[in-house]
């Protein structure tokens, strides 16, 4: 049965998702609800939130709507410590509410706001989860359990084969024999898995502002798959002219300069898939991001062979994020835009700032592959 605050809680939710909505874009691009994420939610502050009702105030106190008034009276007070002048009080002031909500729950308001559509997975995971299903009936089980319509059904026919039952005052009582119980079976249940390789160019061209980006739109990025996916990898390659495999933490907060030779982190991605992520079962993502600077036109070339031969067969989509740099010459966008204008399995994005944070999610998670 539910409780008489249930509906009241729920209109409660509904105006916080909508005051998250309106702000959802702040939120976002300025990366306040990355540190405030905990283990499995994230707190968010809120202005405060009254829900509309009738104040009396106290008699006499004059003022429009007691008694007649002209033109240009005053409809109440005002505050004489608006400005901040004034002795100190003792009254509570306005604060911020802080809303817990989970990832999943805020990813969800980020599909919505952004009409992101469903993912279809693809093949099966490795690691196998279990559902429990309810199969049959039996005479023992918690109460929670209890069938009620089996268990008056019994009754009924005890009743009746008893010779106790009357019809014209049918009254059914079920005793401790009469009870039953649902059964259950525990399944395996296989389930598509994922993994997200994140590539950042961490060249001399990229500076903290650029890797400020990236973070927060991957992030974002993580927050959505892991709500389409139960079983979700990520893995992390950091290059300049050279490409290696990090932790996430190193992958966020590393500082390297040098050139940029972009093929030896697709060369590193193209043999990260082949040896432990099978196409035919798994749901691959790669998301590179970088300003766009590449050492030599040989090296994009080679690029696009590897994305052409290598890549771009064996995974779900490719995004390339472009973040814009003073120091970046912003050409392999174009190249890129060049020999891949036609394929739906890659996706570039030009980042200009924070601001386009969200349209570039949207560019790559739009499709919903």
């Amino acid at each position: 049965m539910a409780l008489r605050i249930d509906p009241d809680h729920g209109r409660f939710r509904d105006i916080v998702r909508g005051k998250i909505k309106q702000d959802l874009r702040k939120y976002i691009s300025q990366g306040e609800l990355i540190g405030r994420k905990g283990k499995d939610l994230v707190s968010i502050p809120l202005p405060q939130i009254n829900v509309p009702r009738f104040r009396f105030g106290s008699k006499d106190r004059g003022g429009v709507g007691q008694g007649s008034g002209d033109v240009g009276d005053s409809l109440g007070k005002s505050d004489p410590n608006a400005d901040g002048s004034g002795k100190a009080g003792d009254q509570a002031g306005e604060h911020a509410l802080e809303v817990e909500l989970s990832l999943e729950e805020l990813a969800q308001i980020m599909g919505e706001e952004l009409q992101l559509p469903r993912i279809e997975p693809k093949g099966k995971q490795r690691i196998i989860a279990q559902k429990d299903r309810y199969v049959g009936i039996r005479r023992a089980g918690p109460e929670s359990l209890r069938h009620f319509k089996r268990t008056f059904r019994q009754a009924l026919r005890r009743q009746i084969m008893t010779g106790t039952y009357n019809s014209a005052n049918p009254m059914i009582v079920p005793v401790r024999e009469d009870r039953r119980y649902r059964s259950w079976r525990t399944s395996p249940l296989p389930q598509s898995n994922a993994v997200m390789l994140f590539i950042m160019d961490v060249s001399g061209s990229m500076g903290d502002e650029q890797k400020e980006i990236v973070r927060i739109e991957s992030f974002w990025i993580d927050a959505w798959l892991r709500s389409q996916y139960k079983g979700l990898e990520s893995r992390y390659i950091i290059h300049d002219a050279v490409a290696k495999e990090v932790d996430r933490d190193t992958f966020f907060r590393t500082r390297e300069s040098g050139g940029t030779m972009i093929s030896s982190a697709y060369k590193l991605c193209a043999k990260m898939i082949e040896d432990d992520f099978p196409p035919s079962e798994w749901n691959i993502y790669p998301f590179h991001f970088s300003d766009g600077d590449n050492w030599s036109v040989d090296d994009t070339v080679q690029c696009v062979d590897i994305l052409k031969t290598q890549i771009l067969p064996k995974v779900n989509l490719f995004c390339y994020g472009q973040v814009e740099s003073p120091y970046g010459s912003g050409q392999f966008i174009k190249d890129l835009n060049e020999h891949f204008d036609e394929d739906d399995s890659l996706v570039v994005s030009e980042i200009k700032g924070k601001d386009a944070i969200m349209e570039s999610i949207r560019d790559f998670l739009g499709k919903g592959k």
